[in-house]
Formats: C-alpha cells, structure tokens, sequence
C-alpha cells in the first residue's frame, strides 16, 4: 500500500468500457510529515474522498481484488481515506 494525498481528478470521456462510471483521481505518494514525494499515480477511487485528502493506495493485481473493480482493466485503486496516523516506539 502507498499512502498518498490526492491532488486531482482526471476526467476522460473515451475510455475502456470497464471504466465508465469510475472517479479517476491523482494521488501522489506523501511521507509521513505529509511532504509530497515524486511518484503519482491515476487511481480508481472507490471509497468517495476529496481533491487535499490522504488515502491509501493499492497497485497491481491487489487492485483488482475488490468487488467493484474485478476483472476490470484497473492497476491502481484508492481503498481507504485515511483519518490519523499514529507512530509509537
């Protein structure tokens, strides 16, 4: 899993039909004093969460593990918005 922040939408009007009716958001991977890392991805956004939100980001065929994206041409998906991270010795 990446933890990421969302900094867009992309909004594609042609597309694999297994697509249609998905959000697509961009998300770049954060570390964990929120600074913005290089790598980005397009990801599926099935959990509903907002452009300035941190998610959580799968990629690969775990992506393509939950009932809404099976079988469907996908390689990123966001599967949860994160609330708070916690960090103890």
């Amino acid at each position: 899993m990446i933890l990421g922040k969302v900094i867009g939408s992309v909004v594609a009007t042609q597309k694999d039909p297994s697509l249609v009716g998905k959000k697509l958001m961009l998300v770049k991977a954060i570390d964990l004093e929120d600074n913005i890392l290089e790598p980005f991805v397009v990801a599926v956004d099935v959990v509903g969460v907002g452009v300035g939100e941190k998610v959580l980001v799968v990629n690969g065929s775990s992506a393509r593990m939950t009932d809404e994206t099976k079988e469907r041409s996908i390689d990123s998906i966001i599967v949860a918005k994160v609330d708070s991270i916690q960090i103890g010795c």
